[in-house]
């Protein structure tokens, strides 16, 4: 077959990709040439490391969190079906910010009264020192919040992949005598898995960006340090401009990756 040429190729490139290349380079030069932009961006860069590992550590742990859930409105037993069903309508009718705050500034204090009243043996005699409300971080208190906003929604991801694999499977499976872990584990979970991995992908990528929402409890991410220098300085216009860049860097190279694996998934089942 007839190689494609450079220029058909270019062709086929979307042409919203195209615009948002020449919005990166734009913002990339003035990063590079503009003194100004260049110290927004190195005071601004120390954000990443904290909006990233909030991110992970939080969506890993939602996602650990949203199977078990998906697990126990699956399970066919009401009493198990209630609770999830519960779970994830209750949760997700909360903004995430109000949730945050609640957890912030009511879960976290109740956590540690709740320790310290556990540990009243100890702390009675001197043996350990109490609990106090700063020793709970506002980054884990963060984490926590979002981990339990999204579980929710990735609960929702999970339960229709397992409900999408074909049910005579299941029963096959049950004939020849696999116990309901093994079926899960060998059966129904590789299959779910194709069609839960993009919107999983979707979803991190939405983490990225409701990890803003940290700003509001001071955690030094992004948003924060953009929020702090541009009050110092007054230059607004110039650092939302680094702060949205930086966004949008992260969240359009993870929604490319997203696409790419959906690319091949789709093609790997012809």
């Amino acid at each position: 077959m007839p190689e494609r040429s450079p220029i058909r190729r270019t062709r086929r490139i979307p042409y919203w990709l195209l615009a948002m290349a020449l919005l990166f380079t734009l913002g990339l030069w003035l990063i590079v040439t503009d003194a100004g932009y260049t110290a927004i961006f190195r005071t601004l860069s120390a954000g990443i490391v904290t909006t990233l590992w909030v991110s992970l550590l939080a969506f890993t742990a939602a996602t650990v969190l949203g199977l078990l859930v998906a697990l126990m409105r699956t399970s066919g037993k009401r009493v198990l079906v209630e609770l999830a069903t519960f779970y994830v309508e209750l949760i997700r009718g909360i903004p995430i910010l109000v949730f945050l705050f609640y957890v912030a500034f009511v879960a976290a204090p109740a956590i540690v009264a709740g320790v310290n009243w556990l540990m009243t043996p100890l702390i009675g005699p001197g043996l350990i020192e109490p609990l106090t409300v700063r020793a709970f971080d506002f980054v884990w208190r963060a984490i926590v919040a979002l981990t339990v906003c999204y579980s929710a929604f990735i609960a929702e991801i999970f339960r229709a992949g397992i409900e999408a694999v074909d049910k005579g499977q299941v029963e096959a499976a049950r004939s020849l005598g696999l116990s309901p872990w093994r079926t899960f584990r060998f059966i129904v979970f590789p299959q779910a898995l194709r069609t839960i991995l993009p919107p999983l992908g979707n979803d991190f990528v939405s983490m990225i960006k409701d990890s803003a929402l940290v700003s509001a409890l001071g955690v030094q991410d992004i948003t924060q340090l953009g929020k702090v220098y541009s009050s110092g300085t007054f230059r607004f216009f110039e650092t939302y401009n680094v702060v949205a860049f930086l966004y949008l860097t992260m969240t359009i190279s993870l929604s490319l990756l997203v696409r790419l694996m959906e690319h091949r998934m789709a093609r790997a089942r012809r």
